[in-house]
């Protein structure tokens, strides 16, 4: 092997991969090195050094130069075996350089092809990643080609590669995207206290402001809806809560609740379980869908809730747990993005920001 061509190799593997020269002609040397040791069955093994600027290969023994031409072409076979394993080695590292410092954001990436339920997905320009299908949304099509924005929630070693997994369906994926749309929430003026999601359905946030001249509702809202808008929008129509916190955990789960009024509200310190009475009216939308809207409440304000009819029956409450086997809607049901709310909402009235759905969800209603 010359030096022109080392170096036309390492110019076309730098171009192709996008890996370091300086990391290719050190995995050349110590593949190099290897091969003439087992070769030439030297006690220390031998120190290869390429020239940078001409190519040129040179090898010692100690103090005792040797013979590039000696080592033959088993000992170039080996060497180049050892090279292509020294290279995925040195583009895993790459790759996990890359990517590991994004875990916890929201990449784009484009669909390749299906393996089974989950599905594979080029991200940046060398690496793959696997979406799992417990992280893909329900209701949402995926086909080849598509290109769609996820949370990366695992970048991990397996041996010499690099596994990057990614998620529609985490709550976190929610978070980031606030986040990213509102800039009260970046800066730390708004803080999001919790989050509870049933994908593709629906989804409820908490937030806190830290500056009484900010309106945490407002700012996450923003004017005319525009940046609850576009976080509806990435969520392909899925419904979205926001919810004052609150210190006192009869207020937090009131607004928990919402949009159902909750006329009373009675805590078991003890079982961290709380009755709740609402209105006759209200019972079917402080339940929800399948108990949707109560399960979600529950998870969120971290409490057990019991919802009674006010004056009716108290003898058989609707829980978070009993409405856990209720039956969902079907994951085909259409979900259209939000239009802007008419205006910001404003005062403690917490009254939760949603899309309005199709006709074809009212009915399901």
């Amino acid at each position: 092997m010359n030096g022109g061509e080392v170096l036309r190799i390492v110019d076309a593997l730098h171009r192709e991969k996008g890996i370091d020269k300086e990391l290719i002609f050190e995995s050349i040397e110590q593949a190099l090195a290897l091969a003439a040791k087992k070769h030439l069955n030297t006690k220390e093994q031998p120190v290869v050094k390429i020239d940078r600027v001409k190519g040129d290969i040179s090898a010692f023994d100690g103090d005792q130069p040797i013979e590039t031409s000696a080592l033959g072409r088993i000992a170039y076979q080996a060497a180049r075996q050892l090279f292509v394993q020294k290279l995925r080695e040195v583009e895993s590292e790459s790759v996990f350089s890359e990517f590991a410092h994004k875990k916890g954001d929201i990449v784009t990436c484009s669909v390749l092809r299906f393996e089974g339920p989950h599905l594979a997905a080029k991200i940046g320009e060398k690496a793959e990643a696997t979406m799992l299908k417990p992280d893909q949304v329900p209701g949402e099509n995926y086909r080849i080609g598509d290109r769609l924005r996820a949370y990366v929630s695992e970048v991990e070693r397996r041996g010499t590669r690099i596994r990057i997994y990614v998620s529609r369906a985490h709550e976190d994926f929610v978070r980031r995207l606030f986040e990213l749309e509102v800039p009260e929430i970046g800066d730390g003026t708004v803080v999001i206290k919790g989050i509870a999601r049933e994908p593709g359905y629906r989804t409820k946030i908490t937030v806190h402001s830290t500056n009484d001249r900010v309106d945490c509702l407002g700012a996450c809202v923003g004017v005319r809806g525009s940046r609850i808008r576009n976080v509806v929008d990435e969520l392909n129509g899925e419904n979205v809560d926001i919810v004052r916190w609150s210190e006192n955990p009869k207020e937090l789960i009131k607004n928990s609740l919402k949009p159902a009024e909750v006329a009373e509200v009675i805590l078991d310190e003890a079982q961290k379980r709380a009755t709740v009475y609402v209105q006759k009216d209200q019972l079917s939308q402080a339940i929800g869908k399948g108990g949707r809207n109560v399960r979600l409440a529950s998870k969120l304000a971290a409490w057990e809730i019991d919802i009674y009819e006010l004056g009716g029956d108290t003898s058989a409450p609707v829980s978070a747990d009993a409405s856990a086997g209720a039956p969902a809607p079907a994951e085909s049901a259409p979900m259209e993005p939000a239009p802007a709310p008419a205006q910001t909402p404003s005062g403690a009235g917490d009254a939760p920001v949603e899309p309005p759905v199709s006709e074809e969800k009212k009915n399901e209603s």
